[in-house]
Protein backbone atom coordinates (compact mmCIF):
# COMPACT_ATOMS: atom_id res chain seq x y z
CA UNK A 1 0.00 0.00 0.00
CA UNK A 2 2.71 2.19 1.23
CA UNK A 3 4.56 1.59 -2.03
CA UNK A 4 1.84 1.82 -4.26
CA UNK A 5 1.32 5.35 -2.93
CA UNK A 6 4.71 6.53 -3.26
CA UNK A 7 4.37 5.62 -6.93
CA UNK A 8 1.60 7.46 -7.45
CA UNK A 9 3.15 10.49 -5.43
CA UNK A 10 6.19 10.38 -8.23
CA UNK A 11 3.63 9.70 -10.92
CA UNK A 12 1.96 12.63 -9.68
CA UNK A 13 4.62 14.84 -8.70
CA UNK A 14 1.96 15.88 -5.62
CA UNK A 15 4.64 15.82 -2.79
CA UNK A 16 5.73 19.40 -3.63
CA UNK A 17 1.96 20.70 -3.55
CA UNK A 18 1.13 18.74 -0.26
CA UNK A 19 4.10 20.44 1.35
CA UNK A 20 2.59 23.78 0.00
CA UNK A 21 -0.49 22.74 1.13
CA UNK A 22 0.15 21.87 4.32
CA UNK A 23 2.45 25.26 4.82
CA UNK A 24 0.25 27.62 3.42
CA UNK A 25 -2.81 26.30 5.55
CA UNK A 26 -1.13 25.87 8.33
CA UNK A 27 -0.42 29.43 8.21
CA UNK A 28 -4.30 30.25 7.32
CA UNK A 29 -4.88 27.89 10.41
CA UNK A 30 -2.11 29.58 13.46
CA UNK A 31 -3.03 33.45 11.84
CA UNK A 32 -6.81 33.03 12.06
CA UNK A 33 -6.29 31.72 15.76
CA UNK A 34 -3.94 33.82 16.60
CA UNK A 35 -6.28 36.86 15.30
CA UNK A 36 -9.58 35.34 16.72
CA UNK A 37 -7.71 34.88 20.33
CA UNK A 38 -5.90 38.87 19.82
CA UNK A 39 -9.49 39.76 19.49
CA UNK A 40 -11.10 38.13 22.42
CA UNK A 41 -7.94 39.49 24.30
CA UNK A 42 -8.45 42.76 23.50
CA UNK A 43 -12.26 42.68 24.55
CA UNK A 44 -11.71 41.95 27.87
CA UNK A 45 -12.89 39.50 30.04
CA UNK A 46 -14.20 37.02 27.87
CA UNK A 47 -15.67 33.44 28.89
CA UNK A 48 -13.32 30.42 28.07
CA UNK A 49 -15.49 28.39 27.02
CA UNK A 50 -16.66 31.16 24.23
CA UNK A 51 -13.03 31.24 23.31
CA UNK A 52 -12.39 27.90 23.05
CA UNK A 53 -15.77 27.08 21.36
CA UNK A 54 -15.46 29.85 18.98
CA UNK A 55 -11.84 28.51 18.22
CA UNK A 56 -12.93 25.39 18.00
CA UNK A 57 -15.43 25.68 15.26
CA UNK A 58 -12.86 28.24 13.39
CA UNK A 59 -10.52 25.70 13.17
CA UNK A 60 -13.30 22.85 12.09
CA UNK A 61 -14.33 25.59 9.57
CA UNK A 62 -10.76 25.83 8.31
CA UNK A 63 -10.34 21.95 8.58
CA UNK A 64 -13.76 21.76 6.13
CA UNK A 65 -13.09 24.31 3.55
CA UNK A 66 -9.14 23.24 2.96
CA UNK A 67 -10.69 19.57 2.34
CA UNK A 68 -13.49 21.00 0.24
CA UNK A 69 -11.90 23.34 -1.65
CA UNK A 70 -8.56 21.33 -2.41
CA UNK A 71 -10.80 17.62 -3.59
CA UNK A 72 -12.62 20.15 -5.90
CA UNK A 73 -9.50 22.01 -7.04
CA UNK A 74 -7.18 19.14 -7.42
CA UNK A 75 -9.65 16.72 -8.77
CA UNK A 76 -10.54 19.20 -11.82
CA UNK A 77 -6.41 20.02 -12.33
CA UNK A 78 -5.71 16.00 -12.21
CA UNK A 79 -8.95 15.05 -14.70
CA UNK A 80 -7.83 17.72 -17.14
CA UNK A 81 -4.37 16.82 -17.04
CA UNK A 82 -5.59 13.18 -17.48
CA UNK A 83 -7.22 14.09 -20.70
CA UNK A 84 -4.12 16.28 -22.03
CA UNK A 85 -2.28 13.27 -21.49
CA UNK A 86 -4.72 10.83 -23.31
CA UNK A 87 -4.61 13.01 -26.10
CA UNK A 88 -1.10 13.88 -26.49
CA UNK A 89 -0.62 10.20 -26.60
CA UNK A 90 -3.88 9.14 -28.60
CA UNK A 91 -4.29 6.29 -26.08
CA UNK A 92 -6.57 5.80 -23.08
CA UNK A 93 -4.88 5.45 -19.37
CA UNK A 94 -7.71 3.98 -18.03
CA UNK A 95 -5.21 1.42 -16.07
CA UNK A 96 -2.43 3.46 -14.85
CA UNK A 97 -0.74 4.50 -12.39
CA UNK A 98 -1.70 8.05 -14.07
CA UNK A 99 -5.21 7.04 -13.99
CA UNK A 100 -5.09 5.89 -10.37
CA UNK A 101 -3.15 9.11 -8.76
CA UNK A 102 -5.80 11.00 -10.50
CA UNK A 103 -8.33 9.35 -8.43
CA UNK A 104 -6.87 9.19 -5.21
CA UNK A 105 -3.88 12.29 -5.18
CA UNK A 106 -7.22 14.97 -4.50
CA UNK A 107 -8.14 12.80 -1.84
CA UNK A 108 -4.87 13.09 -0.44
CA UNK A 109 -3.95 16.17 -1.49
CA UNK A 110 -7.24 17.34 0.58
CA UNK A 111 -6.33 15.59 3.48
CA UNK A 112 -3.43 17.06 3.95
CA UNK A 113 -4.84 20.88 3.34
CA UNK A 114 -7.52 20.61 5.73
CA UNK A 115 -5.91 18.53 8.41
CA UNK A 116 -2.72 21.43 8.28
CA UNK A 117 -5.19 24.34 9.86
CA UNK A 118 -7.37 21.81 11.97
CA UNK A 119 -3.94 20.45 13.53
CA UNK A 120 -1.68 23.78 14.29
CA UNK A 121 -5.18 25.51 15.55
CA UNK A 122 -5.63 22.48 18.02
CA UNK A 123 -2.37 22.65 19.25
CA UNK A 124 -2.45 26.63 19.22
CA UNK A 125 -5.68 26.08 21.93
CA UNK A 126 -4.08 23.61 24.17
CA UNK A 127 -3.31 26.60 26.44
CA UNK A 128 -7.05 27.29 26.65
CA UNK A 129 -7.82 24.00 27.36
CA UNK A 130 -5.02 23.31 30.26
CA UNK A 131 -6.30 26.50 31.72
CA UNK A 132 -10.49 25.72 31.62
CA UNK A 133 -9.30 22.71 33.21
CA UNK A 134 -7.77 24.26 36.15
CA UNK A 135 -4.17 24.12 35.43
CA UNK A 136 -1.75 27.26 36.21
CA UNK A 137 0.08 28.20 33.61
CA UNK A 138 3.06 30.69 33.82
CA UNK A 139 0.87 32.95 31.39
CA UNK A 140 -2.63 34.17 31.32
CA UNK A 141 -3.93 31.71 28.94
CA UNK A 142 -5.14 33.77 26.17
CA UNK A 143 -1.38 35.77 25.83
CA UNK A 144 -0.20 31.61 26.23
CA UNK A 145 -1.99 30.17 23.07
CA UNK A 146 -1.16 33.76 21.44
CA UNK A 147 2.54 32.68 22.29
CA UNK A 148 1.99 28.89 21.01
CA UNK A 149 0.25 30.50 17.51
CA UNK A 150 3.70 33.28 17.54
CA UNK A 151 5.93 30.02 17.40
CA UNK A 152 4.53 27.64 15.25
CA UNK A 153 3.92 30.96 12.73
CA UNK A 154 7.64 31.25 13.48
CA UNK A 155 8.18 27.54 13.13
CA UNK A 156 6.38 27.55 9.48
CA UNK A 157 8.24 30.33 8.35
CA UNK A 158 11.97 28.43 8.86
CA UNK A 159 10.55 25.28 7.33
CA UNK A 160 10.05 27.29 4.43
CA UNK A 161 13.40 28.60 4.61
CA UNK A 162 15.08 25.50 4.51
CA UNK A 163 13.05 24.19 2.15
CA UNK A 164 13.72 27.45 -0.24
CA UNK A 165 17.25 27.53 0.64
CA UNK A 166 17.33 30.88 2.15
CA UNK A 167 18.35 31.41 6.18
CA UNK A 168 16.05 29.96 8.32
CA UNK A 169 16.35 32.82 10.72
CA UNK A 170 15.37 35.27 8.39
CA UNK A 171 12.22 33.28 6.86
CA UNK A 172 11.16 32.53 10.33
CA UNK A 173 11.56 35.99 11.39
CA UNK A 174 9.67 36.97 8.66
CA UNK A 175 6.78 35.00 9.06
CA UNK A 176 6.96 36.15 12.22
CA UNK A 177 6.41 39.84 11.63
CA UNK A 178 3.55 39.20 9.23
CA UNK A 179 2.13 37.94 12.28
CA UNK A 180 2.79 40.46 14.68
CA UNK A 181 1.39 43.24 12.33
CA UNK A 182 -1.44 41.43 12.17
CA UNK A 183 -1.58 41.52 16.26
CA UNK A 184 -0.85 44.93 16.34
CA UNK A 185 -3.58 45.74 14.00
CA UNK A 186 -6.01 43.84 15.88
CA UNK A 187 -4.71 45.91 18.51
CA UNK A 188 -5.34 49.59 17.32
CA UNK A 189 -9.05 48.08 16.40
CA UNK A 190 -9.86 46.34 19.51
Amino acid sequence: MLKQLKTLLEVSHSEEIMRRYFVVNGFDGALTMLGLIMGFYVSNRVDLAVVITTCLAAALALGMSGISSAYISESAERRRSLAQLEKSMAVSLDESHHARATTWIPWLVALVNGIAPLLIALIIIVPLWLARSGLVLPLAPLPAAMAVALVIIFLLGVFLGRVGGTFWLWSGLQSLAVALVTVVLIYLIG
